[in-house]
């Protein structure tokens, strides 16, 4: 039986990393039909929309898209266009795992951590935004509610259970922000209660930087707002290597989208020395969303094994092949 989702090709270096990655899901011949759709500045250019309703529909109807980096234009009415889809489809949890692969430049080994990011609330919002007219003061609202917190937080006690995983930290500042932060950690506590089998592990949200420097052995499920979040998993990032390891996943009750988290990279699109791991990775946490758990074993471990043998690596990795080359080697081994 095969399965439709939608691909948005996404801007600069997105074309050339998503025809990469779709060559391995090929290989891996895991029954998928793709439909294409535009969105960001190619879909400006072809439609006059950022977010055309095409696109959306096709989200909506096939319930999971594979995206590549998108650019958002100043003064095009979307802060982001990611933050928009995620408001629109309601994708309340992005989880980012950071997991160690063989020779990369990460100065740390070992590390491997889920971040569960609460994706529609918090600092992002954008209510209430104002400057004050001589431009002297600026003022954002930053909402939390009971709901979003607590289906979060079950979402990363539920995935810590069905992955195994032996403990969840949350992240706050209710120190501080008494009343939001404060509320998230309260039903935190509620939610922590009825996994008896999770360790739960409560750490402030500057501590947590700092503890994930010094000792990140010591992390294993991260749960935490969307700013922190938004920090915390680009932080983990860096322990493993930088964001051209860096996948995200981005799911609600009606839809999910996959994504390579880094930018659209102008400055190197068209050269074709992109890495595209980071949305060969997305594409591994959409197989497992789409139940194919062993297709997505076989995918990371022939992104390992390439890694391994230093096959056509891209330059950010130390070697000298192409964004094709690359992902060639990683079908070969599929």
């Amino acid at each position: 039986m095969t399965q439709k989702i939608a691909v948005i090709r996404g801007d600069g270096i997105g074309p050339e990393i998503m025809d990469a990655t779709l060559q391995v899901l090929d290989a891996l011949k895991v029954g998928l039909e793709y439909d294409f759709v535009d969105a960001g500045m190619s879909a400006l250019e072809r439609h006059g929309e950022l977010l055309p309703a095409a696109t959306m529909e096709a989200i909506r109807h096939h319930r999971v898209a594979l995206k590549s980096p998108l650019t958002t234009p100043v003064g095009e009415g979307f802060s982001s266009i990611n933050v928009e889809l995620r408001k629109r489809f309601d994708l309340y949890a992005n989880v980012r795992p950071a997991v160690s692969f063989p020779n990369t430049r990460a100065r740390y080994s070992g590390i491997d951590i889920i971040t569960v990011r609460e994706n529609t609330e918090g600092a992002y919002g954008s209510e209430g935004q104002t400057l004050s007219p001589d431009g002297e003061q600026a003022q954002s609202l930053i909402r939390i509610s009971r709901r979003g917190s607590e289906r979060i937080v079950r979402y990363a006690f539920d995935l810590a259970r069905r992955l195994g995983r032996r403990k969840v930290t949350v992240v706050h500042k209710a120190n501080i922000m008494k009343s939001t932060s404060g509320l998230f950690l309260k039903v935190a506590r509620e939610v922590a209660a009825q996994y008896p089998d999770i360790e739960c592990n409560e750490m402030i949200v500057d501590n947590a930087c700092m503890q994930l420097v010094m000792k990140p052995e010591q992390f294993d499920v991260i749960v935490t707002t969307n700013l922190f979040g938004d920090i915390l998993s680009d932080l983990c990032a860096g322990l493993v290597g930088g964001l051209g390891l860096a996948p995200g996943a981005n799911i609600g009750t009606e839809a999910a989208i996959f994504e390579a988290v880094h930018g659209s990279a102008p400055d190197i699109a068209g050269k074709g020395i992109a890495n595209p791991c980071a949305l060969l990775l997305a594409a591994g946490q959409m197989l497992d969303h789409l139940g194919k758990i062993d297709d997505a074993r076989r995918l990371r471990a022939a992104i390992v094994a390439t890694l391994e043998a230093r096959d056509n690596l891209t330059p950010d990795l130390g070697g000298e092949g192409s964004t094709m080359s690359f992902a060639q080697a990683i079908a070969r081994r599929v």
